[in-house]
């Protein structure tokens, strides 16, 4: 359903019974005219007019909520993508900024074919992302979260397809890749952790190795995700989605090369987990119980689709669960046995601390 304008927007009471001071309605013009000004639009009309072959259509999955800041560089970091086969579908979670403004500018620019807008079910951004990912006329050969406020790499889109392609289309396959770290302003501060280990169920129970803003994932991911439902109770979508595709027998790709500059500010809901400062407060977060709490729903997630899990994977849920509910020395036994494990020597240190302290 397209997105309705009922809400207030940053001209809607001028010009309508209402009389607006000369200050006031410069206070209301100067951030949008500011943004015009600074980030200007991408055209599309070489990319219309360039010809290339038949390629692979990707459905850009974009949740936004306050997302004025940043929105539009994000808009044009998808717009100057190698791979030219790709449409967005924005969901919205009931912005009052001019979030909404900028994606109508764009829309009128580039035509409802390309950006399409919608309402988000106001219940944060995993429900957006899960609702918009579970969208039944949303039709494409491959399926790329993306976030309001990070910056894609022009080849983002080109390497994952390359990726994809290379799987049978009835195995799902999800592709995610390390983060070059930029600031409010792109400028570079780092990257994010390189994780070596194969990806794995057994690693996905205590860990997520790739930030949404980098996942692109095909037809038959999407429909497992599908499968599963957008009212599921995981923590976030991208750990879900590892989490999902794993424990059915897919297969997910970590891609080394950077394909995102993932902007690191006061606003963002997970940051990067890449420095000493970051990696302090996650220590907090699993002394206070948090990280257990956050186990805990991901196991009620899975056991709703234990049936579509291979038999493998169902008895490494099975020792998990069992592994966590013993006494000291029988669970960390378990988790052992069971291969339940990081992506680096730090992190599974974390877990062990965990499991003696009652908190994994």
């Amino acid at each position: 359903m397209a997105m309705t304008t009922e809400k207030p927007r940053s001209t809607a009471h001028i010009g309508r019974g209402t009389t607006a001071q000369p200050s006031k309605v410069a206070e209301l013009l100067s951030p949008w005219e500011e943004f015009r000004r600074i980030i200007p639009l991408v055209s599309l009309k070489s990319l219309l007019h360039r010809p290339h072959p038949a390629v692979p259509k990707v459905a850009v999955l974009l949740c936004t909520m306050q997302a004025q800041r940043f929105l539009a560089e994000q808009l044009n970091s998808v717009a100057t993508q190698t791979h030219p086969s790709w449409a967005i579908w924005a969901s919205d979670d009931g912005s009052h900024d001019y979030t909404h403004d900028i994606l109508e500018y764009y829309q009128s620019h580039w035509g409802e074919d390309r950006i399409s807008i919608h309402e988000g079910p106001a219940e944060g951004s995993t429900a957006n992302f899960l609702s918009l990912t579970c969208r039944a006329d949303i039709e494409a050969d491959y399926f790329a979260y993306a976030d309001q406020d990070d910056i894609w790499e022009s080849d983002k889109l080109e390497r994952a397809v390359a990726w994809l392609q290379t799987v049978p289309p009835d195995v799902p396959a999800l592709y995610g890749s390390r983060t070059l770290l930029v600031d409010a302003r792109n400028q570079h501060i780092g990257y994010s952790p390189l994780f070596e280990r194969p990806p794995s169920f057994r690693n996905a129970l205590v860990q997520s190795i790739a930030g949404g803003n980098t996942m692109v994932f095909n037809r038959a991911a999407r429909d497992l995700l599908r499968k599963a439902g957008e009212n599921v109770e995981a923590v976030t979508h991208d750990w879900w989605a590892y989490m999902l595709v794993t424990s059915c027998g897919g297969r997910v790709f970590y891609d080394s090369h950077p394909t995102v500059r993932y902007r690191q500010h006061g606003e963002n809901q997970f940051g990067a987990n890449a420095d000493p400062v970051a990696q302090l407060r996650r220590a907090r977060l699993l002394l206070q119980g948090r990280f257990r709490g956050w186990v805990d729903a991901n196991l009620k997630a899975l056991h709703r689709v234990r049936h579509l899990m291979t038999p493998e994977n169902q008895h490494v849920l099975d020792d998990f669960v069992q592994a966590r509910q013993r006494w000291l020395g029988a669970r960390l036994v378990g988790l052992k046995r069971a291969g339940i494990h990081r992506q680096t020597a730090l992190g599974n240190l974390g877990i062990t601390l965990a499991a003696l302290i009652n908190r994994l």
